[in-house]
C-alpha cells in the first residue's frame, strides 16, 4: 500500500518530505509534482528501483530517463558541459526543460542511453520537488507518469494512488501540475536539436 503525503503546494512540510526521502533511500518508487506533469522518481544508485520504474512506465532501456538536479552546478557533475552548452541552459533552469547530454562516469551506464551514453537532464521549478531534492541531497532518476495504456500523464494524486498503490512506494500530492510535457532538446551535436517542443518556451532560450 503506497504511502500518502499531502503537502502545501508552495511551502511543503519538511517532516512530510522527510519520510519520503526516507522512503526513496530505502529503494522505493515515488509519484512527485513536477512543473510539467506528475513524474514516477526513484534512487539513481538502486538498480531494483530503476527496474521497477521502467516495469511500470513500459519502457525499456533506450528510453531516455531523465535527472532532476537542484540547480546548474549539480547538473554539472552528470552530464559533460561545454561553454556553449552552459550559456543554453542556464536560460533555460530551473524550467521546463529536458536538455539530452554526454553523461559522465557519476551516471551508472544502466540508467544512460545503451548505445549513446546520454542521459536527460533537467532542474524543475516546482517548490516540492526543490525541497525533496534538498534533503536528498542529490539528483532523482525520473520518467513522466503515463502509464502504458494511457496516451496523457496522470496528474490527479488520488488517481495515481489507486492506479498505483500495490506497485509504487508513495505519492507525494501537492495538488494538479499544468500537465504539460516539458520541451525537450538534445545538446549532443554541436547544434541544439528539438526533440519535442513542450511547455518550455523556445523563445526564452533563443530558438523560437
Amino acid at each position: 500500500m503506497a504511502q500518502y503525503f499531502e503537502v502545501h503546494p508552495e511551502h511543503p512540510q519538511a517532516r512530510l518530505l522527510k519520510q519520503a526521502a526516507d522512503i526513496l533511500h530505502k529503494g522505493g518508487v515515488v509519484a512527485l509534482p513536477t512543473d510539467s506533469s506528475y513524474a514516477l522518481v526513484c534512487h539513481l544508485d538502486d538498480k531494483s528501483a530503476v527496474d521497477q520504474l521502467r516495469r511500470i512506465r513500459g519502457v525499456d532501456e533506450r528510453h531516455h530517463l531523465t535527472l532532476l538536479c537542484r540547480d546548474l552546478s549539480e547538473l554539472a557533475s552528470y552530464a559533460r558541459v561545454d561553454n556553449t552548452q552552459y550559456r543554453l541552459l542556464k536560460l533555460g533552469t530551473p524550467g521546463p526543460y529536458t536538455f539530452i547530454l554526454e553523461a559522465t562516469k557519476e551516471v551508472p551506464r544502466r540508467v544512460s542511453h545503451p548505445s549513446r551514453r546520454t542521459i536527460g537532464l533537467r532542474v524543475p521549478e516546482h517548490a516540492t520537488t526543490q525541497a525533496l531534492l534538498e534533503i536528498l541531497g542529490q539528483p532523482l532518476l525520473a520518467t513522466t507518469l503515463i502509464l502504458p495504456d494511457h496516451e496523457d500523464a496522470l496528474n490527479d494524486a488520488q488517481e495515481i494512488r489507486a492506479a498505483l498503490e500495490k506497485r509504487i512506494q508513495a505519492v507525494v500530492d501537492a495538488g494538479a501540475c499544468p500537465l504539460a510535457p516539458t520541451t525537450v532538446i538534445d545538446l549532443t551535436s554541436g547544434t541544439p536539436e528539438v526533440l519535442r517542443e513542450g511547455r518550455g518556451d523556445l523563445a526564452r532560450l533563443g530558438l523560437a
